[in-house]
Order: structure tokens, then sequence, then C-alpha cells
């Protein structure tokens, strides 16, 4: 199987559809930023007392900053299960910076302040979580689109990835002590809305364009291949048919992740000629799952034509 060749561009009018988690918007790694400001902390204790050892940790060791975070009182567990701070919501990153200084310690934070609020397990639209303060990672979209890099996101939970590219905000878009919440006062971590890369664009884009925009992005470890399958995900969700010249594009791709994925939302928005399409695939197709996904592909959309 090989690439079909296609314009490396996307029309204006078919940019902006797409949404990626805030704290993945930026240029930069957030574990670069943190670190520095982590080893900014270190460098002052070792400062005051010469000769200790440091370590800055940022989701590099085997450290549950979470529970380590609520132990030393900067917060409760949401019922989303996200550490949440009266002033700072819950859109804020937690580090370490592990030391052999006898510190004294601080008060945990033994209150919690949702209420009855379920407004972040009401809006999940994969149904994540189980009850309250538990969730099942293997229906989370962040998990799907970030996380789940090499496999197909099943079927059911296609529909509710929704519009997003990569993670997911909701449970925290909805959540009261997000409201008030400071905005980010690191530029490298924060990216202007008409600079930000919609799902058309990681279907167009070729493995030199992702690691010259994303090397240095959270993105960049999901990698190209899997935000693309992520980005067709969505554009079949979109229910738009101005998407199918370019979901077409991809039913051929060299990699069966983003071909499944086209495939899939090639059913959602395509058309007769596009059932067409599928079939031809049908004659030089030798895996057994893309099979299957032009079978139900083209089961949807004959639902959609005349008589279907």
């Amino acid at each position: 199987m090989t690439a079909t060749c296609y314009s490396q561009t996307v029309p204006d009018n078919l940019s902006q559809v797409g949404r990626i988690a805030k704290y993945a918007q930026g240029e930069s790694d957030y574990h670069d930023v943190v670190r520095k400001m982590l080893k900014k902390l270190a460098d002052y204790l070792h400062e005051l007392s010469p000769g200790c050892v440091t370590r800055a940790v940022v989701d590099t060791a085997p450290l549950l900053e979470r529970d380590y975070a609520r132990l030393s009182g900067l917060g409760w567990f949401g019922k989303n299960t996200m550490l949440i701070n009266k002033r700072k919501g819950s859109n804020f990153f937690i580090g370490a910076v592990l030391c052999d200084l006898d510190l004294p310690a601080d008060l945990p934070f033994e209150s919690s302040h949702c209420g009855t609020c379920t407004r972040c397990l009401d809006v999940c639209p994969t149904d994540a979580f189980v009850k309250e303060h538990v969730l099942d990672a293997r229906r989370c979209i962040s998990y799907f689109t970030i996380e789940q890099r090499d496999e197909p996101i099943p079927l059911e939970f296609r529909p509710g990835i929704q519009d997003w590219i990569f993670g997911c905000d909701l449970c925290q878009e909805v959540c009261p002590w997000n409201r008030h919440a400071p905005a980010c006062r690191q530029p490298q971590l924060v990216a202007a809305s008409d600079q930000l890369p919609s799902a058309a664009d990681f279907l167009v884009m070729n493995d030199e364009e992702f690691r010259e925009r994303f090397k240095n992005s959270p993105l960049w470890r999901t990698g190209r291949i899997a935000m693309a399958r992520n980005a067709a995900i969505v554009l079949g969700n979109s229910g738009n048919f101005r998407y199918l010249d370019i979901l077409e594009n991809s039913l051929q791709n060299e990699s069966q992740l983003i071909r499944g994925a086209a495939i899939w939302a090639v059913g959602q928005v395509g058309n007769q000629s596009s059932w067409e399409k599928l079939q031809d695939l049908t004659e030089s197709e030798t895996d057994q799952e893309i099979l299957d996904e032009i079978r139900l592909a083209q089961e949807e959309i004959t639902k959609r034509l005349p008589g279907g």
C-alpha cells in the first residue's frame, strides 16, 4: 500500500475544526518549562544548605504528585479526580523537588468543596467516570487521543471524541472553580487561537512538517500518525461533507491507523461516490480490520442514500 500524494495546504474555510487541550497549545512542552522552574527552587535550596541532595521531577518519576500536593495543603480532589485549588482552580501543573533536608511539613487539605455539583461527571461524552472520584482511563478522551498511539480508537467511542484532536478539557471547563482561575503567565505554554493547528492540518502534514512544528511540544510524543488518526475521527464527527476531499485523499494512506480512521470518517460524511471509492479499495486491501472498516463505512453511507 502506498501513500496518496495531495496538497500540503488546507483551504481557509476548512481550517478551524478540532480542539487541543489547553496545556498542550503552546510551543513548549510543560515538562521542560516546569522543570526549569523547579531547578531554580532546587538551586535556592543549595544556597541555603550547601551539600544537600535534590532532584526535580515533573511526571518523570514514580511519584504520586497529586497525593503529595493534597498532603501539602494545595487543594482537594474534585469529583473528576483533578486537584482543585480555591484560588487557581484545576488548570495548573504539579511538580516536585525531592531533597534530603528535614523541612517542616504543611498541613494537608482535609476538606472538599465540590458540594452536590456533578457537572464534571455529567459532561463527559464517553462516560469515563465510574462514580465520583473514580475515572476509568480506558474510556477517557485524553487516553484515547494521547496514550493509545498504536491502535485504532474503539468504534463505540469515536463519536464521543467529538472535536478533540489531543486531550480533553471538558470536565475542567464546566468546573465552577475554574471560572475565575488566573490566566497562564508562561507565554511559551500559550498559543493564539489563530496559531492553533486544525484537524485538517494534521491529515495533510508530512513527517518533516510535523517535526518542525511540534518537536518541542507535548504533541511530539503522541506522534504524527496518531494525531492524523485523531484528526480523521474529528473530521468525521463534524458531519461536514466539505472535508470529504481531504478524507478521501487519506483512504490509501500507507499507515493502517490513518487509513482505518479515514475510512470510518468517510462513512460519516460520504456520498454515493464515496461508497464506490470504498468499494474500489476492497480490490487491493488485504487487511481484515480495514476491510471491516470499509464494510461499516459503506453501511453508514447507504443509510443516508435515498431508499437507504
